[in-house]
């Protein structure tokens, strides 16, 4: 009983928020870009990789595509492929 009492009380206090004073989540977890599937906090194989733009004489442009890729993705062997894929999508839709 004492330890349900004591959840309650710090489930309250244990609420993260932003300089406007509004309550904000903990923890946000990210998709994978290949699969869709949720990354979770225990995936440490996942990776976050930054593309940069470049412009048509091959300078950086100050912009980045973000991609996710989950550790099933790499443990299979799929992310070359699967990122090499997701980027020949992106360029497509950046040069609209």
């Amino acid at each position: 009983m004492f330890i349900f009492l004591l959840l309650m009380v710090f489930k309250d206090l244990a609420k993260m928020q932003n300089e406007e004073g509004q309550n904000m989540d903990l923890y946000i977890p990210r998709k994978c870009s290949a699969t869709n599937r949720l990354i979770t906090s225990k995936d440490h194989a996942s990776v976050q990789i930054n593309v940069g733009h470049l412009d048509e004489n091959g300078q950086y442009t100050g912009q980045f595509s973000t991609f996710a890729l989950c550790g099933f993705v790499r443990a299979q062997g799929d992310a070359d492929s699967a990122l090499d894929r997701l980027w020949q999508k992106k360029k497509v839709e950046i040069r609209q």
